[in-house]
C-alpha cells in the first residue's frame, strides 16, 4: 500500500502447546507418577489498521484491509466485553477465525495476555499512532 509497501497484509499465529511430564531416571517416564502439566503460548503478530483513503489501496488489497479491519475490531469487542465490570454476559469469539483461535489465551482459565504496540516517532504517522495506543489501552 501507499503507506507500508512491504506490509504482508496478514495476520501471524505461532502457537507452542508445551508438556512437561514426569520421569523416573532410571526407567523413563514415570507410570503413576505425579502429573502432566501444560500450557499454549499464542505468539501473535497483528496486521495494523490502515485507514483506506491513506493508503490509497484498490482491488485485493481494498478487500484485505477490509478483513484485517473487521478482525481488529471483533478483537477489540472482545477485550471490551471481557473487561466489562461483572463479566459481560456474552463474549463474541467467534465473531473472527482470530478471535476464535485465540479464545483460550484471551479469556480461558489461568490466561495471561500481554500486548506490545509499535507505533512510529515521526509526526506524518500522529494519527495511525495514536489509533494504536488507542487499541492497546482496551
Amino acid at each position: 500500500t501507499a503507506l507500508n509497501e512491504h506490509s504482508s497484509r496478514s495476520h501471524c499465529i505461532l502457537s507452542l502447546s508445551l508438556v512437561q511430564q514426569p520421569v523416573d531416571s532410571a526407567m523413563g517416564p514415570a507410570a503413576g507418577f505425579g502429573h502432566e502439566l501444560g500450557g499454549v503460548l499464542h505468539i501473535v503478530d497483528l496486521a495494523g489498521s490502515e485507514r483506506t483513503k491513506a493508503s490509497q489501496a484498490e482491488g485485493l488489497q481494498l478487500k484485505e484491509a477490509g478483513c484485517i479491519n473487521r478482525s481488529l475490531s471483533a478483537l477489540a469487542d472482545v477485550l471490551y466485553a471481557l473487561g466489562e465490570a461483572g463479566g459481560a454476559p456474552h463474549v463474541p469469539y467467534r465473531n473472527s477465525k482470530l478471535t476464535y483461535l485465540l479464545q483460550d489465551a484471551l479469556g480461558g482459565p489461568g490466561c495471561k495476555t500481554l500486548l506490545l504496540a509499535q507505533v512510529s516517532p515521526e509526526p506524518a504517522d500522529v494519527h495511525e499512532s495514536y489509533t494504536t495506543l488507542s487499541f492497546a489501552a482496551r
